[in-house]
């Protein structure tokens, strides 16, 4: 019976250790970014014992790492140190490309631009500098390092712009369209309004858009009705490349054609845009390249000619300033003109059951079968939570709680202790009896 006592005590001076350890881990970690509390788990050890006599069992110990708790989020230090908030998982690799999950999130550029968090892990993401994120849904593969050293000057071509105006429902209308409009390059050609844009080629050229605006009908007459009349082309719009008009006149007559003539047509009782597609301009013949001209935003009302809005998109060779990261994971580039280009999207990964997944050290872990199977998503939809840029996600670690717990394991290991020398005192009496 003291044998069994003995080891009974043994057991749980044992266990206690295992538990002052996990203690001592958690307090070590304390303010490691990313790091979860690792909690010890007592399960009795019972011996086979007949009915009419006792066999002393014990008691083992298991260690789990809680990875479903969520850390405060703080500020960062930097716009690439990422935090999660909600569910999911960084993918990390290391040195030898094997790649893990991590909620360490204090990524920064290494000498060769590759975000790397404290702990030496590379975080991985999906390249869309020339496509669409498509990650494998439940694996981690075909994911690379993600690099922000992108050098040099940086041109974006224009394929798009929002040109909105008011056209005056009370101009003239230029007469026989087809002989002096625009359209015809003369050097008579009469026109309403005018305005002009910028836009880019592929290789940062400036490239001035001459837009003509010309009344060619008035809205027809209320009588028409009923039913209310639906309006007929209003105005016709021509583009011209800048760079042909004539030198003299800064306009007509134009060497060339018009890039595009089209016509406008408005509600003759609301004035407002009537339908119709965005106006396509060919900028470049060289390279194909295209421009969409939306002016769905347009009226025709009793005012002056007023322009609302004139935007495009592309800009001119810029160099690059920095890299913004969105809460969805997209880390685009930013240049010193304030446009930005898409450079990588940055996944997360879900497991089934976060508790039950291999720790590699502190805040990394890799899948197994207990854990279940990755499922790679963006941030931000269903099941993912939202990657916070220039923050990380402090420790869960309590230091009350594990300074509490650390005097209950000492105590604990010092019961076993007597314990162990109350057993080895009766063996030592019983010794004696049988000598």
């Amino acid at each position: 019976m003291s044998g069994n006592i003995m080891n009974a005590a043994v057991l749980g001076m044992n266990a206690q250790t295992s538990w002052l350890a996990t203690i001592s881990q958690n307090i070590a970690n304390s303010s490691t970014t990313g790091y979860k509390d690792a909690e010890t788990e007592f399960s009795s050890l019972v011996n086979q014992a007949g009915a009419n006599n006792y066999s002393a069992g014990g008691v083992t110990t298991n260690s789990i790492s809680q990875n479903t708790l969520q850390g405060s989020v703080v500020g960062g230090s930097a716009v690439t140190n990422l935090a999660v908030q909600g569910n999911g998982f960084f993918v990390v690799s290391n040195a030898a490309g094997d790649v893990f999950l991590t909620r360490d999130g204090s990524f920064v550029p290494d000498q060769s631009g590759n975000l790397i968090n404290g702990a030496g892990y590379y975080l991985m993401g999906t390249n869309v500098q020339n496509g669409n994120f498509s990650p494998v849904a439940n694996s981690l593969a075909g994911l690379q390092k993600v690099n922000v050293s992108k050098t040099g000057e940086q041109a974006v071509a224009t394929t798009s712009g929002t040109l909105s105006v008011n056209l005056p429902s009370t101009a003239t209308v230029v007469t026989t369209p087809n002989a002096s409009t625009p359209a015809t390059t003369a050097a008579a050609a009469n026109y309403t309004e005018k305005t002009s844009l910028v836009t880019y080629d592929s290789l940062g050229t400036p490239i001035t858009l001459d837009v003509y605006m010309t009344k060619i009908a008035d809205n027809p007459a209320a009588s028409a009705g009923p039913p209310p009349v639906a309006g007929v082309p209003n105005w016709q719009v021509d583009v011209y490349n800048h760079a042909d008009a004539n030198a003299t006149s800064g306009g007509f007559p134009y060497s060339t054609n018009p890039l595009v003539t089209t016509t406008l047509t408005f509600d003759p009782t609301t004035g407002q845009y009537a339908g119709g597609s965005p106006i396509t301009i060919p900028i470049s013949a060289t390279t194909g390249q295209t421009v969409s001209l939306d002016m769905s935003q347009s009226t025709q009302l009793a005012a002056a000619y007023a322009v609302n809005t004139a935007v495009t998109n592309g800009n001119a060779p810029n160099t690059l300033t920095g890299v913004s990261i969105a809460t969805d994971g997209s880390l685009n580039f930013v240049y010193s003109g304030g446009s930005t280009l898409p450079g990588y999207k940055i996944p997360l990964v879900t497991v089934a059951s976060p508790d039950s997944l291999t720790a590699v050290n502190g805040t990394v872990y890799s899948t197994n079968a207990s854990s279940g199977q990755p499922q790679v998503g963006v941030a931000g939809t269903s099941g993912f939570g939202s990657i916070q840029s220039d923050s990380i996600e402090s420790s869960t670690v309590d230091l009350a709680t594990e300074l509490t717990q650390m005097i209950q394991a000492q105590s604990g290991y010092e019961a076993n202790s007597k314990v162990f020398q109350t057993g080895a005192n009766l063996l030592s009496i019983l010794n004696k009896l049988q000598a």
